[in-house]
């Protein structure tokens, strides 16, 4: 009897050991970053009242978390005094290559999607996908990822959902977008990849009550976070739905990677009012002065940031069109030239410097203006 209870004591004991092994644990992960910016503009004129100096614009703390499939991300962020949400959103992962997102964050769309705000290797992210592309949006997304295939597909509602209760907005607009990549080669030193996005936006939020979800309001501004001033914008009035488009591709061979990405935005209008179309395109030229070869980032399209002690040089040049006579619109046209170089000393450190020119012309109530940044970034992130 004695040895039949320890037996049965023996069995439990291992039982519930194996059952407390198979039990998923709740892991949480504190997360943060913060940029130290110091700018010197030279503007032509200063209508656009650029200024020189230092900021800090942005500074974050959050959380990750993750149970079994499921994992999720809360961010907040502080820049300038102000409170903001950042990422905010519940992910399950069915497997290695499909996982489906929820919440608040930024859908894939195009290469700029590969990498956060503060990760751009030009520190500032190209003013055409700025503008023809969408900040954190309220929406669900479906991501696989292969070898060779990465393909996305996102229903969203409209940017001011975040902000603003449908008492004051009326019905949310809606949208929809989508990545398509194909990736024959995908290697440390060797990566080629080519695809092209697409999506469709209802007409926008706007506190007066003639142009609720009647507008689309597209801007972009000088390249500095010292300065948050606009260099375009363009205010398209009776307007029904927009249409988006956009191929891209990227090269990498040892040391070396070239990426160029085009948009093409068309935004429909009541009224008989003529179609506005606004375009853009850039294209970026890495290369490694010190450090191993590019590698992929194969969940998010995209290329991995370096390894810790490498350097690089980046020449970027980026066209965007935000002005279309057909439609009686002036925004501007933008053309800017960056040179930016950047180290990473560790994995937690990046360290950029960054001189560019960027010439507006074109604009409607101002004149053209041609500004010389010379800029330099220190950004921690933990």
């Amino acid at each position: 009897m004695k040895n039949r209870l320890l037996t049965i004591m023996t069995m439990g004991l291992a039982i519930a050991a194996a059952y407390a092994q198979e039990e998923p644990k709740l892991t949480a992960k504190p997360s943060g970053r913060i940029l130290f910016d110091a700018a010197y503009i030279n503007p032509q004129h200063q209508e656009d009242e650029l200024n020189s100096g230092v900021g800090i614009p942005d500074m974050r703390v959050g959380v990750g978390f993750s149970y079994d499939k499921w994992k999720g991300k809360i961010d907040m962020g502080y820049a300038y005094g102000k409170v903001n949400m950042k990422d905010v959103w519940l992910e399950y992962d069915f497997d290695k290559q499909n996982f489906v997102r929820g919440g608040y964050f930024i859908h894939q769309y195009g290469f700029q999607s590969s990498t956060s705000s503060s990760f751009k290797e030009t520190m500032e992210e190209p003013q055409s996908n700025a503008v023809f592309n969408n900040d954190r949006m309220i929406g669900l997304m479906y991501e696989h990822s292969a070898k060779k295939f990465l393909a996305t597909a996102s229903v969203v509602v409209e940017t001011d959902a975040m902000k603003q209760t449908t008492d004051a907005t009326g019905n949310e607009a809606l949208g929809a977008m989508t990545r398509l990549l194909y990736r024959p080669f995908a290697e440390r030193g060797k990566m080629l990849q080519v695809g092209i996005s697409g999506g469709i936006e209802g007409a926008r939020y706007n506190s007066n009550d003639a142009l609720n979800h009647k507008q689309f309001t597209l801007n972009t501004r000088w390249p500095t976070r010292v300065a948050k001033i606009n260099s375009q914008s363009a205010v398209v009035t009776d307007a029904k739905t927009m249409y988006k488009f956009s191929p891209e591709a990227m090269y990498s061979y040892g040391r070396f990677a070239v990426v160029g990405q085009y948009f093409l935005n068309s935004i429909t209008r009541d009224n008989q009012q003529e179609t506005f179309t606004g375009s853009g395109a850039y294209v970026t030229l890495r290369g490694l002065i010190k450090g191993r070869n590019y590698s992929p980032n194969m969940g998010d399209g995209g290329i991995a940031t370096p390894d810790p002690g490498n350097m690089e040089l980046c020449l970027q040049y980026n066209y965007t069109s935000l002005s279309d006579a057909t439609a009686g619109i002036y925004g501007g046209y933008l053309n800017d030239w960056a040179l930016c170089y950047n180290f990473y000393p560790n994995k937690y450190m990046i360290w950029r410097v960054r001189a560019s020119y960027t010439k507006v012309t074109n604009r409607e109530g101002f004149a053209n203006n041609e500004v010389s940044i010379l800029e330099t970034r220190l950004q921690v992130k933990f």
